[in-house]
């Protein structure tokens, strides 16, 4: 007999195949499911089995520091990715399935048309992993994904999304699925309203110059352009945003504070006493000032830590998504 955690853990197992296959996440064979039980062991669903009707004997425990449960024949062929997504995140659950109207989609699309705020809030540009072959044969494609985002597609197989608990991974693969769905029915309404899909031109202070990321004159570039920029001087007023926001990178007394009045920032501080941080490491900021993520995302999904209420923020999300997008109009080295 199994008892505690692992006995837990096998349960959600098999109610999360179940649903995942009443929701039509997966059909047939198709789909795996892996959690974490401690440092070394993980519980994945066998090779060949049906998620929408697993059965006990079809949820194996491997031990990743024992090579003979790596070679186990019953594996997943996809087991590698399950792998490595322990080896390089603290992320305890991970999902592969296949919803069909995201893979018709990125099929065909290279970047999701967020027509909604949730869509933009909790998902953001989900990144898309070129795949050509029936299994995920370069797991470590993935994984590099993976860290701009807790949810990816893998081209032409379907989607890898990762957290803490199964019911988050779930959330952001129905919320990707709605995404979709959403964008194909407005395509109905106005037949060019997929192309083209939200591409900014993204300007530059000057066809060469670059600026060290986080450094002094990287931040006061960044500020001088949202101080010329009418969109966020109209939002700024229009819904008085006008608070003190910090920014900090993780590990190091590098931090800035931006001190809004009406949407201009009017003072530039060195500082982290605001009512809202946000702290993230190195490479997180990294892929922010390069686009590959959105810190609203970023926040929701944990790979950012923000102090305050992302709520109380949301008042000023658009005039914000803004500000985002000028983030990644300096060029950094």
């Amino acid at each position: 007999m199994i008892f505690g955690k692992e006995r837990i853990i096998r349960d959600e197992i098999l109610l999360l195949g179940k649903k995942l296959y009443d929701l039509r996440l997966v059909t047939a064979r198709s789909g795996n499911l892996s959690a974490r039980l401690d440092d070394s062991h993980v519980l994945v669903t066998a090779t060949g089995t049906s998620l929408g009707a697993l059965h006990g004997e079809d949820i194996i425990k491997v031990d990743l520091s024992d090579e003979a449960d790596m070679k186990n024949s019953r594996l997943t062929s996809e087991f590698p990715l399950h792998s490595l997504v322990y080896k390089n995140f603290p992320a305890r659950v991970v999902i592969h399935c296949h919803p069909a109207l995201v893979n018709a989609y990125f099929s065909v699309y290279s970047e999701i048309k967020a027509l909604t705020f949730e869509t933009r809030l909790f998902v953001g540009n989900v990144p898309v992993v070129a795949q050509d072959t029936p299994n995920i044969t370069k797991p470590e494609l993935v994984i590099d994904a993976l860290k701009n985002s807790n949810i990816i597609v893998v081209k032409n197989h379907g989607v890898v999304s990762v957290g803490e608990k199964f019911i988050e991974a779930l959330y952001l693969i129905e919320m990707l699925e709605e995404a979709v769905k959403t964008a194909s029915v407005a395509r109905l309404f106005k037949k060019d309203i997929l192309d083209g899909i939200d591409t900014e031109l993204k300007a530059s202070l000057s066809a060469d110059k670059t600026h060290l990321i986080f450094s002094r004159e990287h931040i006061q570039a960044i500020v001088d352009l949202v101080n010329k920029d009418e969109f966020i001087a109209r939002k700024g007023a229009e819904l008085d945003l006008t608070l003190k926001l910090a920014i900090t990178m993780s590990g190091s007394d590098t931090s800035y504070k931006f001190n809004f009045e009406k949407g201009r920032i009017t003072k530039l501080e060195f500082d982290d006493d605001a009512p809202f941080v946000i702290s993230a490491p190195i490479d997180i900021w990294e892929a922010v000032f390069l686009g590959k993520i959105e810190p609203f995302v970023a926040t929701t999904q944990g790979k950012m830590k923000l102090k305050g209420e992302i709520g109380k923020l949301s008042r000023w999300f658009v005039p914000f998504s803004r500000l985002f997008e000028i983030f990644k109009q300096v060029k950094i080295k």
